[in-house]
């Protein structure tokens, strides 16, 4: 059975010698010291490797059921759910009057990579609840917040997000949901959605639906579309649960992965409801949720890429096959460990240097939203809201891959279910398609974010790369290994974005047809960034007598295979992105 240890020590490396969070200007972060950190997050992996990792194949191989209308989570799972209850993992982040323990986001981040990694199917529950209480916080009124948010904070009452439709997944504006207002100020929601995880399920004695809906004569697409608080129970007056909603599960979706958590099929038949926001701005208030919920799927890309990476590494230490070619490195026994293969090597670097660099842009990202959260920081929540469609579109594209690595490490066992390793890449896959397919992140990049605010953002992320070339020119150390290759690699990503702006107004397709490729690069560069940083971070310790000098070289050794090996990535995006839309787009529809 797979096994999982939480990366506690590169944890704090980024947060304390990269990201120097308890130096940091943002309001919570002062006391965010290493020994803080630290408990915390022990405490976090304690849970992970213990409870939540044993249930992780428990939870594939039994699945949800659906009996009578009522959903049966898996053996252990609701156990496990008043363990993280009781702990106070489900309202980390969570304002104080509310529940929560008010801690920022950014220490949110690491424990959810945590708890994702050890049981994705499990954290999905308390996340998706996240979400939904952070929509209600932003756009709710104030008694909605009083009825809603302690209960959900502490994960009594569940929350969900149901937007896709039989008919729209995408283009919610298609969606056909009707919202009938109602004498009382309430609203009677009819319609039916589709592939809504934990719509169902026996953990919380209350599930609080956020459901987009029409409500009768607004405007047509997407301007029309209203955002509504619809619980399973309703909520009386004094916070006791009363009647049963018009609310049902009617399936549950059979998948490749995530067993665990329960995919529901919605049915909504003159279900009470009531307006969240404003009428026909519900997409503004989803989206509070939404963006939340991209900046998680991309941590789950990360996560199981690591959980994947961990038995993959310990599989190739024990694995005794054939010898290595310059000569035996276990002479006493009959093989050498296949670790000693250059070819499993590089699928070992490639994972272990994705990992590490993309949780250094993961916990960068969750310090830009504290900064916007917390702060006020309008170029903060500028930058991060650019890079979202990258951190969920790249880490879930390359966490996936990631996955196919190690289990290629395996051979054939990696193919046999008693190894456990195809359950991270069904796990993974669906973190590519759910809160916005992947094709669909670059295209809002390209499209939306890169000319957003008069591409003030974008600008600013080469401002940021600029300077830190500038600032480590002179650093010897640093040039010829992370910052030649950073500058090149930024270079690739402005020739791209130059493209687009001469070729995209004269020929959109140009522009949409490379805009997959351009997610990447952007990824690598960001990777590519991060990596330079952690080296300046790891010279500085190892100059400065760091007694686990082990750590640090290894640290230099993983970033410089990333910036020789991986970064490189962006040319080849970027002679795709030059080719335009015609090698696309040259086949007429019926030739293909």
């Amino acid at each position: 059975m797979p096994s999982y240890t939480a990366p506690i020590r590169d944890m704090q490396f980024v947060l304390h010698e990269v990201l120097n969070v308890s130096k940091q200007d943002v309001p919570g972060y002062a006391g965010l010291e290493p020994d803080v950190t630290a408990a915390v997050l022990d405490e976090a992996g304690k849970i992970a490797s213990e409870v939540l990792m044993p249930l992780n194949t428990v939870g594939d191989t039994e699945g949800c059921h659906l009996e009578n209308g009522e959903v049966r989570t898996p053996t252990g799972f609701k156990a496990a759910f008043e363990q993280m209850k009781q702990g106070g993992w489900t309202a980390l982040d969570l304002p104080e009057e509310f529940g929560g323990q008010n801690m920022p986001y950014i220490l949110g981040t690491a424990v959810g990579e945590m708890f994702s990694a050890a049981n994705q199917a499990f954290t999905m529950y308390q996340g998706l609840t996240h979400g939904a209480a952070s929509a209600i916080l932003a756009h709710g009124t104030e008694a909605q917040k009083r009825a809603y948010l302690p209960k959900m904070a502490a994960c009594e009452w569940t929350g969900t997000m149901n937007l896709t439709e039989p008919q729209c997944g995408t283009d919610l504006g298609l969606l056909r949901t009707r919202a009938a207002p109602q004498p009382d100020g309430s609203y009677k929601v009819t319609g039916q959605k589709i592939f809504i995880s934990a719509g169902e399920h026996d953990m919380a004695e209350n599930i609080i639906h956020l459901v987009l809906a029409r409500i009768p004569g607004g405007p047509e697409g997407i301007k029309g579309v209203s955002l509504f608080i619809v619980p399973r129970f309703l909520v009386n007056d004094d916070g006791s649960l009363g009647a049963r909603n018009a609310v049902t599960c009617g399936k549950i979706e059979k998948k490749m992965g995530i067993h665990g958590n329960a995919t529901c099929v919605m049915n909504y038949d003159g279900a009470t409801g009531y307006l969240l926001g404003q009428e026909h701005k519900g997409m503004r208030a989803m989206f509070t949720m939404m963006n939340e919920a991209r900046i998680g799927v991309g941590m789950q890309g990360l996560a199981q890429a690591e959980v994947a990476y961990q038995n993959a590494r310990a599989y190739a230490m024990e694995r005794l096959q054939g010898r290595a070619v310059t000569g035996a490195q276990n002479p006493d026994g009959p093989a050498d460990p296949i670790i000693v293969h250059p070819d499993i090597r590089r699928a070992l670097m490639d994972q272990k240097s994705f990992i590490e660099g993309a949780r250094a842009v993961m916990l960068w990202g969750a310090e830009l939203i504290d900064r916007s959260h917390r702060g006020g920081d309008a170029a903060a929540e500028g930058l991060v809201s650019l890079m979202t469609p990258v951190i969920k579109g790249f880490l879930t594209d390359e966490g996936h891959d990631m996955t196919v690595l190690a289990q290629q490490v395996y051979g054939g066992h990696g193919y046999i279910e008693e190894s456990g390793m195809s359950q991270f890449t069904r796990d993974a896959r669906i973190a590519m398609i759910y809160e916005g397919a992947n094709g669909v992140q670059a295209l809002d990049l390209v499209g939306r974010k890169l000319a957003q605010d008069g591409g003030r953002h974008v600008m600013a992320f080469f401002d940021l790369v600029k300077t830190f070339l500038k600032e480590n020119e002179g650093d010897a150390a640093l040039k010829a290994d992370f910052l030649d290759p950073l500058k090149a690699a930024s270079k690739d990503l402005q020739a791209a974005g130059m493209f687009f702006m001469a070729e995209g107004t004269k020929n959109p397709n140009a522009a949409l047809a490379g805009s997959c490729d351009f997610m990447h690069l952007f990824g690598h560069v960001c990777l590519g960034l991060m990596w330079a940083r952690m080296a300046k971070a790891a010279q500085g310790a190892l100059a400065g007598g760091a007694p686990d000098g082990g750590f640090y070289r290894a640290k230099l050794a993983t970033g410089r295979y990333y910036m020789a090996r991986r970064l490189p990535a962006t040319a080849l995006h970027l002679a795709r992105i030059r080719s335009g839309a015609e090698p696309v787009m040259a086949l007429d529809a019926e030739a293909f």
